[in-house]
């Protein structure tokens, strides 16, 4: 294998989380349907989707053990304040890592979402 190209996450709020991203973590929408929303991040230098569940998931924890890292250009310090001001209230302690400075915030179906400044 040489690349992951692309990931899907099932919600049970297709809505809410659409606006979750859009709105908390300033996400540009690429494409949309009624079981889907591709998003852009960087200018499209990443991309992922949520979807309508594909499977029944009452009962479900749908994000443990999952988490998506995004390296940003700008400061981890800097984006966790605008993600504060813009009513995140699930984001972790910026802490040190192996590939650089980042933080974590949980989305509302518990998918963990890394910010990562790297290293230089």
């Amino acid at each position: 294998m040489k690349q992951l190209t692309f990931a899907s996450l099932q919600v049970r709020n297709l809505e809410a989380s659409k606006d979750f991203y859009t709105r908390k973590l300033g996400f540009e929408i690429g494409d949309t349907n009624p079981q889907a929303c591709i998003f852009k991040y960087k200018q499209g230098e990443a991309s992922f989707a949520i979807r309508t569940p594909l499977e029944p998931l009452e009962g479900k924890d749908l994000g443990t053990g999952v988490a998506l890292w995004f390296a940003v250009d700008e400061s981890v310090d800097d984006l966790k304040e605008k993600f504060i001001g813009n009513g995140i209230t699930t984001a972790g302690a910026i802490i040190e890592t192996p590939f650089g400075r980042a933080f974590h915030v949980k989305d509302p179906d518990g998918y963990k979402l890394t910010f990562l400044q790297p290293a230089n």
